[in-house]
């Protein structure tokens, strides 16, 4: 088990990286660093000898993605697509539960061969055989939950292809940061798409996306102030009331 000094070491060492931050705005996050940069600055595919043909290049009704009319969605690694998150979801459960029951038994010896008469005679003033065992029970049980949410949220980032699956599904990364005074919103999507749910407008939607992982947070003064100290994160973990 570890030591209080050490644990208020760690703590003292972690709080130190924030304290370079005081009066300075949040670095962004480096471009190069990421999965996105290195799916479009490494090597593509080599071309087919058909896309190679300069009379198909020069043809204004060629397929290819160059031309007038060629079809510019994002295909294969390195390319660029549009995701598209709308949610406005709105979910109420409401339950009641109610329970009661209550019991009552009573048991006597009015008359047993004159027995009970013998007895009352040697039992305290008002105890008597008629009524020798009598008991009463009762429980009763109500509960109540619900709950309520409201989520909307309304935007728009660029993903890049950063793999494609061998049963020709793509795996998309996209992330975004803006910089408003001394405050960084950050905007992360992940997921796998399938290149027939890619609009014409190489655009698609959050909800045709599988597995997404998409976190809209930020980091900086306000995001500081709105969070508990480190020492009541500590405490609320270890202390057990």
């Amino acid at each position: 088990m570890k030591s209080p000094t050490l644990i208020f070491l760690m703590i003292a060492l972690s709080a130190c990286g924030r304290l370079e931050d005081v009066g300075k705005a949040p670095n962004f996050t480096p471009v190069e660093s990421g999965n996105e940069f290195f799916a479009m600055s490494s090597v593509p595919m080599p071309e087919t000898v058909a896309s190679r043909d300069p009379t198909r290049q020069a043809s204004l009704w060629s397929g290819s993605r160059n031309s007038l009319l060629g079809d510019r969605r994002a295909v294969q690694r390195g390319d660029i697509l549009t995701v598209v998150i709308e949610i406005n979801d709105k979910a109420e459960i409401s339950n009641s539960t109610g329970r009661s029951r209550s019991g009552s038994e009573s048991m006597g010896i009015p008359s047993l061969f004159g027995i009970p008469q013998r007895i009352d005679q040697r039992l305290p003033d008002g105890a008597s055989m008629a009524d020798a065992v009598s008991t009463n029970s009762s429980s009763s049980y109500q509960g109540d939950g619900s709950v309520s949410r409201n989520e909307k949220l309304t935007l728009r980032i660029a993903a890049t292809i950063i793999e494609t699956l061998p049963n020709g599904v793509l795996r998309i990364q996209g992330s975004q940061e803006v910089r408003v005074n001394n405050e960084v919103r950050e905007l992360i999507v992940n997921g796998f798409v399938r290149p027939e749910d890619v609009s014409r407008q190489n655009e698609i939607t959050y909800d045709k996306i599988a597995g997404a992982r998409i976190s809209y947070g930020g980091r900086g003064q306000i995001t500081d102030v709105q969070q508990p100290r480190i020492g009541q994160q500590v405490a609320d973990i270890l202390l057990p009331f």
